[in-house]
């Protein structure tokens, strides 16, 4: 069983940036592949970015693509969401999401179904 705890949430302006974090209750470093996900009011949950478990390879959706960056400190078991230059359409509840599978494609790491535990979430609002 593993718990994530998303921070960083918060109002900011178009233009800015924030950073989420991810913290998690066991050790990271054991090929646990992360992933961000948000869902915004009346949406689909979507696909925001994902990261292996070494950290070598990522993954974006195309939404964010350029302006989010996913990092992982495993020492801190702690994954990690930049995001610049947002946008109004940013707006939304971001989710943590974790796999004990350490298999890599972009398909697998994209879908929500291959991810066994979720955090809370933590709300984005992008004003205009």
């Amino acid at each position: 069983q593993v718990q994530l705890v998303e921070s960083g949430g918060g109002l900011v302006q178009a233009g800015g940036s924030l950073r989420l974090s991810c913290a998690a209750s066991r050790r990271t470093s054991s090929s646990l592949r992360m992933a961000w996900f948000r869902q915004a009011p009346g949406k689909e949950r979507e696909f925001v970015a994902a990261i292996a478990w070494n950290g070598v390879s990522t993954y974006y959706g195309d939404s964010v693509k350029g302006r989010f960056t996913i990092s992982r400190d495993n020492d801190k078991n702690t994954v990690y969401l930049q995001m610049n230059s947002l946008k109004p359409e940013d707006t939304a509840v971001y989710y943590c999401a974790a796999s004990p599978s350490s298999v890599w494609s972009t398909g697998i790491a994209s879908r929500a179904s291959g991810y066994s535990y979720w955090g809370q979430g933590t709300q984005v609002t992008v004003s205009s």
